[in-house]
């Protein structure tokens, strides 16, 4: 009888620890909303926690590139430049760390020089500032003298129209561009 009613305690004991054992499922607990953006709330309230999901994101190839993208657009979309004129060292930091990075890679310095060339001749006043900066700098001169003869041989209607807009605001202005090219 006493090695019965043992048996029976033992029985209900590791019963009780057993319902008791806690299963977590995390797939299951993403798909509930409010789990979802507690958890989202949870780490990036704690620095710590953040920069190690970051880490962890690192180390998947469709995370980097989500990472990526998100980087580009939050660039593109003049969010980055805010963030950077509200913290002068960040902006510093990334100002050498860019530097550092077209200096080991020449065709990330082309890509982003052709970028920035794009996004200045959109505006009429990025075009005016793109000409002074040219005239005054050689091998921008250079560039951008191949990128037009590109452009035009590659649209000849572009640049029919161009000529028949500088004729008309400086007529002197097509003797100027003929002496020029000849050169």
């Amino acid at each position: 009888m006493k090695t019965t009613v043992k048996l029976l305690m033992v029985i209900g004991i590791l019963g009780t620890v057993i319902s008791c054992k806690s299963t977590f499922n995390a797939s299951e607990t993403m798909q509930v909303e409010e789990n979802r953006n507690a958890i989202y709330q949870e780490i990036i309230s704690n620095p710590v926690q953040f920069t190690n999901f970051i880490s962890e994101a690192r180390k998947n190839e469709d995370a980097k590139k989500i990472m990526m993208k998100t980087h580009m657009e939050q660039m593109e979309s003049g969010n980055m430049k805010m963030m950077m004129d509200k913290n002068p060292e960040m902006k510093e930091k990334m100002q050498a760390h860019m530097q550092q990075m077209m200096e080991k890679n020449p065709e990330m310095k082309k890509k982003m020089h052709s970028k920035m060339l794009d996004k200045m001749m959109e505006s009429e006043k990025g075009r005016k500032m793109m000409m002074e900066k040219m005239h005054n700098n050689e091998m921008m001169k250079k560039e951008m003298k191949e990128r037009m003869k590109k452009m035009m041989e590659e649209n000849p209607e572009m640049m029919e129209e161009m000529m028949q807009k500088m004729m008309e605001k400086n007529p002197g202005m097509m003797q100027k561009m003929k002496d020029k090219m000849k050169n």
